[in-house]
């Protein structure tokens, strides 16, 4: 079952990687606007949730997340994080270093000790706003689901001919550490093609990459929902760990999500 969220704030949610997670969503509400199109999304694909409706303005946001803040406070619900994903890529938003800027005063004020997360695919960090934006977030999380560009282009599907996994390696380089690489682990077919990104090749040539990169923590997971490609399968908690077990013994910490 394909998920859309028809809010701008949603939640909060138990994330099996963050904890208590409200939701924040810059994209359309009737539709899909993101610059991946991958195979796993539980959004649906790019060209079967076309958006109608505009993207929400800075002030619609600013009011949304207020609104809700008071509301869980006032309830005395515990919140551990808010988190900016939805209905595909968050920085796609023209004004998302503005958005930023006002739910930090808006945590500061209601939930000081609430994180910040974004989930990104991190194709856009070449523009400055995107990568200031991310900088000013407790929790920038971004995408590597392989070390390989042909891997990745039939996962991640960029919209993009310029997209390389060398390009985001660089651009990662830029938080000199400071962000969370998030990987998805998963086996099967697309368009008759083999997807395996847990094979030996595939791992080790990651591994590679994120000794390279050194983020602060790494998270590991796999399908939870269904897919829009049907012939997926989940990677075993087992595969999964034994990958999270060598990320371990670079010295980076790591969460698994079976």
């Amino acid at each position: 079952m394909t998920i859309l969220f028809h809010e701008i704030v949603y939640g909060p949610v138990q994330s099996r990687r963050l904890g208590s997670s409200l939701g924040v969503n810059l994209l359309p509400y009737d539709g899909k606007l993101c610059s991946f199109d991958c195979i796993y999304c539980e959004c649906g694909f790019n060209k079967d949730f076309r958006s109608r409706t505009k993207l929400p303005d800075r002030e619609n946001v600013r009011a949304a997340m207020e609104d809700k803040l008071q509301q869980l406070q006032e309830m005395g619900v515990t919140l551990d994080v808010i988190t900016f994903a939805g209905n595909g890529e968050p920085t796609m938003h023209p004004e998302i270093e503005g958005i930023i800027d006002d739910t930090n005063l808006l945590r500061n004020q209601y939930f000081p000790h609430t994180k910040i997360s974004v989930l990104s695919n991190g194709l856009h960090l070449n523009r400055k706003e995107v990568f200031d934006a991310l900088r000013k977030v407790d929790n920038p999380i971004l995408k590597l689901d392989s070390a390989f560009d042909e891997t990745a282009r039939l996962i991640d599907r960029p919209n993009t001919p310029t997209y390389s996994v060398a390009r985001q390696v660089a651009l990662y380089k830029l938080f000199q550490g400071n962000f969370i690489l998030q990987s998805m682990f998963l086996r099967g077919r697309f368009e008759e093609k083999i997807v395996d990104n847990t094979t030996e090749e595939e791992v080790s040539a990651w591994l590679a990459v994120v000794s390279e990169l050194r983020p602060r923590e790494v998270m590991i997971y796999t399908i939870a929902r269904e897919t829009p490609a049907k012939e997926l399968q989940k990677a075993p908690i087992e595969v999964l760990q034994k990958i999270a077990d060598k990320v371990e013994e670079l010295g980076i910490p790591t969460i698994v999500a079976g």
